[in-house]
Order: structure tokens, then sequence, then C-alpha cells
């Protein structure tokens, strides 16, 4: 891998670019961020060691996404990591907009998809995986399969889900990137294309496809033990309960 000196605010582009896109083509509003969860610093280290971690959280909504939320994590060159991800309203078979985009002093994790509500139904398939499917095979060529993937989280992906470790540095910056804006762009497609479901059987098959989603999510966030070491237990609980998957909690606020 490439030195990492220069990575710092590696993501920024990614970020920017999202909330650019999305303020220009959605109806944006403020969706509330829990107090102490807006920003959040740690000191890591000793002596020439000593690292500032901070974590920046943003979050918007519109009239067919029920949370656009952003996760930034700033830790210098050993830590950059940006989680974006948007959840539909109940009343939408929209699937999740997902972008994990990591990287460690190991080197580069990229995860990105249109996470599915309905993994295994061809027609859901049709509608939301075949119109991205040559963008994906196009990415996929320059940002190979990353191998090991845990065989319980292959539901809570689609067939185009592109799963990468890049080696260097400029990957990120060009084709991660280029994939990233590709599959926002698509994904602003379909939430433009999609139509409010009034059918109270399928209203509760989307309600009950979101929070398997939710629940595997949160039990399995793998940001859970960087959180606790630079955070605490209590706060990083309460983060990926209280705002990164909040759907229980605002269920519970606001019963459907």
């Amino acid at each position: 891998m490439t030195p990492t000196e220069n990575i710092v605010n590696l993501y920024q582009p990614f970020l920017d670019y999202a909330l650019t896109q999305l303020k220009q083509e959605l109806e944006l509003k403020p969706y509330p961020i829990p107090s102490g969860f807006e920003h959040k610093v740690a000191i890591t280290g000793k002596g020439k060691k000593e690292q500032e971690v901070d974590t920046t959280s943003y979050a918007y909504c519109s009239p067919k996404l029920r949370q656009i939320r952003a996760a930034h994590v700033q830790g210098g060159s050993a830590l950059q990591v940006l989680n974006f991800v948007i959840f539909p309203h109940l009343n939408y078979d929209l699937p999740f907009f997902g972008a994990d985009l990591v990287t460690l002093p190991g080197g580069h994790l990229i995860a990105l998809d249109m996470q599915p509500l309905f993994r295994d139904d061809p027609q859901y398939q049709e509608k939301y995986t075949q119109p991205i499917w040559d963008t994906f095979q196009t990415h996929q060529q320059h940002l190979p399969w990353g191998g090991d993937f845990p065989e319980e989280a292959i539901p809570f992906f689609s067939p185009a889900f592109l799963w990468t470790r890049p080696q260097k540095n400029e990957l990120v910056e060009t084709r991660v990137f280029e994939a990233f804006k590709d599959y926002l762009q698509a994904y602003l497609i379909f939430v433009k294309q999609a139509e409010p479901i009034s059918n109270v059987e399928k209203l509760a098959e989307i309600k009950e496809a979101q929070l398997r989603y939710l629940r595997y999510r949160a039990e399995k966030d793998p940001a859970r033990g960087m959180f606790t070491r630079f955070y605490g237990p209590e706060w990083t609980e309460e983060y990926i309960h209280g705002f990164l998957f909040d759907l229980e909690r605002q269920l519970a606020l606001n019963p459907v």
C-alpha cells in the first residue's frame, strides 16, 4: 500500500459531493441529531503518537427518505471513515443506500450498495438491481471483490454489492469516488420514480424488512469497538441505537 501521509480528509470529497447532490435534487430538511452526537472528539496515543479523533454527524430527511445520515471519523493518516446511509420512509419499497468507506493502518475497506429490502424477490431485483448491473460490472473491473464476507450478511446486500480492498490511495480518490457518485445518482433516480405503497400487507412486509436490517446492522456494527475505545461504551451504544440505527426508537415514539 502507498504511504498514508496524504489520506487526511480522504473521504471529505465524498461527503461534500453527496450533500451537494442531495440538496440540489431533493427537498431536504434537517433530521434531528440527539444532543452530544453532532461532534465528538477523543485523544488517542501519547507523545509523538498522540492523535485527535473527530467524529462528526450529519442528518437530513426528505418527503420519501426518513433519514439521510453520515458519520465522518477523522483520525489522521491512521484512521479515516465515512459511513453514509439513506433510509427510506416505511411506505416506499426503496432499498437503502449504503456506503462504508474505511481506511485503517492495514488498508482500505470499501462497501457500496443499494441494500435490498427483499433480496431474493426476482421482481425486486428486476426493479432495483438490474438497472445498476452494468454500472456495477464497469466498476468491478477496477475494484475487484474484497474477499471474505460474513455469510450471515449476504441477505442484506444486493448482487450489485461493490465490496473491495483497494491497495492504492489513488484508486480510492478516483475509481471508488466515481463508483460512489454513480451509485448515488442511480439511487436518486430510484427515489424520484418511487411511488408510495398503500397495500396493508406490503406495508407490513416493508416495516419488518427495515427492522430486520436495522437490528442486524446495529447488532453487528463493525464500528462498535472503535467508538467504544474512543468514547466509551455508554456513548457508543446510544450513538448506534439512538442515531445511526434509530428506527425502533422512532417507532416507539411515533407508532406507524
